[in-house]
């Protein structure tokens, strides 16, 4: 898809002074939105499901302790894409593939510790991101991916997404339990959704923001349901990988492919492409 524009920033005059501008970076520290981003991000999810069972069935820590762990193994790797100047796949896709796991674990600890109905969980989710949309629009005047180059939009985007996370957990598991499809029809379900929300903005003008921000919501129950179809066992409806084969068969094409980005940098926003999307 191609996505957003941002409003240009004020150009001084000789009467005015100039205006300070909130961007501290001259790179973006999101990769270009590409074939490559949508398949990493299913991929990403996916482990989000699967590591998120594996380590409540196998840490041995309870829920609320494996949420503490990644949380907190989580807050490092942000620390780290916080200090890079600009975008580095080797940096930004671990981040995502953790906020994965912790916006699961989130929306597990609610649903299963805290007995919060999955109707009330997505609605909660989904206020919040509303929220986390308004103030970045109010504080930015943009919700542009073409120009996350400040810590502030950086703030915002990371919020964003680990609320796109949990909401598409919480809202993945009201379907699948309310409609009972299975893991297979579920998975295309959400594909199907996907695409009918590629079809409107291609074809019917739905704006670019909610256009992205919609289909990377539910690329999370997609990327769930096919984790769960790989590991769940067969008497469940699913091929019986498990969640450590399913966990490591993905990581390690994740891997390849970060690998394959990093090298090539075909995912990266270069300045004067940015230029001319924000002016």
């Amino acid at each position: 898809m191609t996505y957003e524009t941002s409003e240009p920033l004020p150009t001084p005059t000789a009467d005015a002074p100039p205006t300070r501008s909130r961007h501290r970076r001259h790179w973006n520290k999101v990769p270009e939105v590409t074939l490559y981003f949508w398949v990493i991000k299913v991929l990403c999810t996916t482990v989000g499901e699967t590591a998120a069972d594996l380590l409540n069935e196998k840490a041995g820590l309870g829920l609320t302790g494996v949420s503490a762990l990644m949380s907190a193994v989580l807050a490092a790797v942000l620390v780290a894409q916080f200090r890079t100047s600009g975008y580095r796949a080797g940096v930004y896709w671990p981040v995502v593939a953790l906020i994965s796991v912790v916006g699961t674990l989130i929306s597990d600890n609610l649903t299963d510790n805290m007995g919060v109905p999955l109707e009330a969980s997505t609605a909660v989710f989904a206020i919040v991101l509303a929220v986390v949309f308004v103030v970045w629009y109010r504080r930015e005047r943009t919700l542009s991916i073409h120009s996350v180059d400040s810590t502030s939009r950086e703030s915002f985007y990371w919020l964003a997404v680990l609320f796109t996370f949990a909401l598409g957990t919480a809202a993945g598991d009201l379907v699948s339990e309310r409609m009972n499809l299975g893991y297979w029809l579920s998975a295309a379900l959400f594909a199907l959704a996907i695409a009918a929300v590629a079809v409107a903005h291609f074809a019917l003008g739905l704006d670019a923001v909610w256009s992205f921000w919609i289909a990377y919501i539910l690329t999370r129950p997609l990327g769930a349901s096919i984790g769960d179809y790989l590991s769940q066992p067969t008497g469940d409806g699913g091929l019986g990988l498990g969640t450590v084969v399913t966990s490591v068969l993905f990581l390690a094409v994740i891997l390849g492919l970060v690998v394959f980005l990093a090298v090539t940098r075909k995912d990266v926003t270069e300045p004067e492409r940015v230029a001319r999307q924000t002016a």
